[in-house]
């Protein structure tokens, strides 16, 4: 029987059921996903360690634990395996330890939550701290697992159950990765507000991500960077649209440099999991814990790179201190974003680390198309600098953290021409429920749109600098592209000819009633009263 991503994704989704009931989203997508990104790893080990002491494939996981036990209880070949796993994976898990060990000891009724936090603690303090801090947030002693150490024993206990009957081994490489991405898209759904922390739409990535490697999209070892990166995901919808030199063999997708930062701890570790999981080497992850805005990252080099994407969180507040006026991100433009509005604060260190010949995708409110102030002195100086190539207006109702529309503004530092095109794909959606959804069809008309770059009605305006300066560099997006529908001319000469002529019918009508009253005796008025 194949086995298919669906079979994957119902299968991970079900390992929750048990959390789901007594839980929100928000917290148990911590439990899960730390528990799959645990049984990933120790199901890579358990194969690879089998296939280097078997040089087979192994049966099944339960034949490749008994073989790691086996290799655990003789301390020579123990040392070697366990100096190439590390090699490998950055650690080796104890042999009692493992995924299917722990599943064994559950069906034994010997298992100990605290030997799973101490696998977590020995994976966390492997040497090259690939794993430092990974499983911060795995809080095995809280209240949401149980209110005593039995019901929290249990609850785990049960999710691992689950989990175990899945074999990672058995489905493509880059199942695991995609799976662990659609897990997180349900998390978000179900989160609501709280999925704007570290979730992008899969179409909104997938739209910015044709965006910025649009004419790029060839180039070997390519550096991409986020600073809100959230979960990771709209760094690695990149890789989606890199392409790969097969004639010359040539794996462009596996060369490129992923760079994120992230405020929060828990989804700052989400992100590190989600790239693992897709199979990102080490040294082309690059994410740091950090305030984006407080302190400027990276400051090493490459500083700047050759795609820049964004979807921060909206009209943050942040703190506006006046030393930042001498920072390098921001002191070109003599004033600082409103420190109840730190859209602008986002968009600027974004645009500072984005090459000469890059393209930065950002996802904004729109009021920082039209509010005045600092921020429409800063939109001027953009503007007047050829910086803004391009604004769309996506529907309301897309992202599951707001209900308010959005739009992506598209920069560049080599846009002579100062012309800024203007996408209105407000009405451009599916609705399901209360939900907005943006198709293929859609996103493949708005990137067709973005690169023809000419108008199209109703839809499109390729605005001139000039237009733009005569509208005092206010770039709502009604002022260029007018989609309303105009109203059907009312012919009044035909009208009131309709009205005589239904006045004259009427008339005759009432004539033809009358003399029928009038055969049956009963005296009629005008206007049909008998």
């Amino acid at each position: 029987m194949s086995l298919t991503a669906r079979d994957l994704n119902a299968a991970l989704w079900a390992a929750a059921d048990e959390m789901r009931l007594v839980m929100s989203a928000d917290v148990y997508k911590d439990y899960l996903l730390g528990l799959v990104f645990y049984k990933a790893l120790s199901d890579k080990i358990l194969v690879e360690a089998y296939e280097l002491l078997n040089d087979e494939k192994p049966e099944s996981l339960e034949v490749a634990q008994k073989a790691y036990e086996e290799a655990g209880a003789d301390s020579e070949v123990w040392f070697d395996l366990k100096a190439e796993l590390e090699d490998r994976f950055g650690c080796a898990i104890h042999p009692r330890m493992t995924f299917s060990a722990f599943y064994q000891q559950i069906n034994e009724r010997t298992f100990m939550l605290d030997d799973l936090s101490q696998a977590f603690r020995d994976v966390e303090a492997a040497s090259g701290g690939v794993y430092a801090g990974l499983f911060d947030d795995f809080d095995i002693q809280s209240k949401d697992l149980g209110k005593t150490p039995d019901k929290r024993n249990s609850m785990i206990s049960a999710v691992i159950s689950k989990l175990a009957t899945i074999d990672f081994s058995r489905y493509p490489e880059d199942a695991l990765g995609d799976a662990y991405e659609y897990l997180i898209s349900q998390f978000a759904s179900e989160s609501g507000k709280k999925a704007g922390e570290f979730y992008t739409p899969q179409a909104v990535s997938t739209l910015i991500a044709r965006i910025v490697t649009y004419g790029q999209d060839t180039k070997y070892g390519f550096t991409v960077y986020d600073p809100t990166c959230g979960s990771g995901s709209l760094l690695l919808q990149i890789r989606n649209f890199i392409k790969d030199d097969e004639e010359n063999g040539v794996d462009k997708k596996h060369s490129i440099q992923f760079f994120g930062q992230e405020l929060k701890n828990q989804t700052f570790n989400l992100a590190r999991m989600n790239m693992m999981l897709h199979r990102v080497p080490g040294s082309h992850q690059h994410l740091r814990n950090g305030d984006t805005l407080d302190a400027d990252w990276p400051t090493d080099e490459p500083t700047n790179f050759d795609a820049v994407v964004m979807n921060p969180p909206y009209s943050q507040k942040y703190s506006a201190a006046e030393g930042l006026l001498t920072d390098p991100r921001f002191a070109p433009y003599k004033k600082l974003p409103p420190a109840s509005k730190a859209d602008f604060a986002f968009l600027l260190h974004g645009f500072y680390h984005l090459k000469d010949t890059g393209t930065m995708g950002i996802v904004l409110p729109h009021g920082v198309l039209f509010r005045g102030g600092s921020e429409g002195t800063i939109r001027e100086e953009l503007l007047k600098k050829g910086n803004i190539y391009a604004v769309i207006g996506l529907p309301a109702g897309i992202f599951f953290s707001t209900p308010i529309p959005t739009c992506v503004v598209v920069l560049k530092k080599n846009n002579t021409e100062r012309n800024v095109l203007f996408i209105d794909a407000s009405k451009e959606f599916r609705k399901e429920r209360a939900k907005n959804f943006l198709d293929p069809e859609h996103i493949e008309k708005l990137f067709t749109t973005y690169v023809e770059r000419k108008d199209v009605e109703k839809y499109a305006h390729l605005a001139s600098f000039d237009e733009i300066e005569k509208n005092g560099f206010n770039l709502n997006i009604p002022r260029y592209v007018d989609t309303s529908e105009e109203e059907e001319e009312i012919d009044l000469q035909a009208t009131f000819a309709e009205l005589a002529k239904l006045e004259q019918e009427e008339r005759e009508v009432d004539a033809r009633l009358a003399e029928f009253f009038k055969e049956l005796g009963v005296c009629f008025n005008e206007g049909g009263k008998a």
